[in-house]
């Protein structure tokens, strides 16, 4: 805005954005060739980016209000768009969208065109309802994630489309577990792994569902099974980026967690290291796997641990941060306890006053 008032460049007046990592790497999440993320508080993508795809599919729509090869193209590229931009909008933000655009979807799912643009369109709406389970679970509303995720396996299962039903499972397994429902958790993500289509999708299963779900069950040789057979597949696999995509980072943060449950902070410290290397910087996934890292140095190296965690609350706007990294935060300050440090001390008052992503009328804070 100051560059176009005195009609110059932000260059000129020194205002341009730059890159904090400096580096072309393919993190958490992330498509290779992705540009990494500027300083905080400045937006990878315009305000108008996402409201500019439910336009385009709202146009689609009242063109061929009963849907068509269009129709279902558009429908299928915010899908596209929504999940490999995942990462860079606050959780409420992306579920309004989400929201809206598969409202959209709703007529001409009552009376398509035929019977190939139903199926289409209600792939499309499977996906778009996988996006808004993810969303609420990162919300902290798992009443939400709940009825979105079973309407995604749901769609997934009357398409045919195994890919959708199995990461449906695996998000329905990461649901259960947060809610300390571990049976049903390692049920979900032990069906979700036997659906996967592909080596990436069973690699994603196995890593991302059923080992939490044994390591938290305590089954140790099982989990370094599930662990052994999930990096296998990733060494012969491409990883995939987006939302529903699945990369080294992240399984080196779900191995992390594992040991950090089965008591073996050693190990937890190297997998955690190893996926902070592999994130792009202050993404979610990088304040993932930094919150894990300090709860692994929480009993020896308390003061290190603090900082870690005050790093990632001074990156990370408190709107983008997720409930899972809140989770982690809160079971870190817990861990620390009252140590006499100044760091310990600092991280005690900073998660004691941050605000929730939703405030209490229903209103997000983003």
């Amino acid at each position: 805005m100051l560059a176009r008032a005195y009609g110059t460049t932000r260059e000129t007046l020194g205002l341009a954005p730059r890159c904090v990592c400096g580096r072309a790497c393919r993190g958490y999440g992330q498509p290779e060739g992705w540009t990494p993320l500027l300083v905080q508080g400045v937006d990878m993508t315009s305000a108008s980016g996402l409201p500019a795809v439910r336009e385009s599919l709202r146009l689609a729509i009242l063109d061929a209000p009963r849907g068509g090869p269009v129709v279902v193209e558009l429908a299928e590229a915010a899908v596209e768009h929504y999940a490999l931009n995942y990462s860079r909008h606050a959780p409420a933000h992306l579920f309004d969208e989400v929201h809206s655009s598969r409202a959209l979807l709703a007529e001409a799912l009552g009376s398509p065109a035929d019977d190939g643009t139903g199926r289409d369109l209600r792939r499309a709406a499977g996906w778009m309802s996988g996006l808004l389970g993810n969303l609420a679970f990162h919300l902290a509303d798992h009443s939400g994630a709940r009825a979105h995720l079973a309407v995604a396996a749901s769609l997934g299962e009357h398409t045919g489309d195994a890919r959708l039903v199995a990461w449906a499972l695996g998000a329905q397994s990461m649901l259960a577990r947060s809610r300390r429902r571990l049976d049903a958790a390692l049920s979900y993500a032990q069906a979700g792994a036997e659906r996967a289509p592909s080596p990436i999708v069973r690699a994603q299963l196995l890593g991302w569902a059923v080992l939490p779900s044994l390591a938290m069950l305590g089954r140790l040789s099982e989990a370094e099974r599930a662990l052994g057979e999930a990096a296998s597949l990733m060494d012969a696999a491409e990883e995939e980026p987006g939302r529903f995509g699945f990369d080294a980072a992240e399984l080196a943060l779900h191995e992390a967690e594992a040991w950090l449950a089965l008591g073996r902070t050693d190990r937890a410290v190297i997998r955690a290291e190893a996926s902070v290397a592999a994130c792009v910087p202050y993404t979610p996934g990088w304040a993932a796997a930094t919150l894990t890292l300090a709860r692994a140095e929480a009993l020896g190296q308390p003061g290190d641990s603090a900082a870690r965690a005050l790093d990632v609350l001074e990156c990370i706007p408190a709107a983008r941060l997720r409930s899972t990294s809140r989770d982690r935060l809160k079971v870190l300050v817990g861990a620390l306890g009252d140590a006499d440090i100044a760091t310990v001390r600092d991280l005690h008052e900073r998660a004691r006053t941050l605000p929730p992503p939703i405030d209490i009328h229903g209103r997000s804070t983003a």
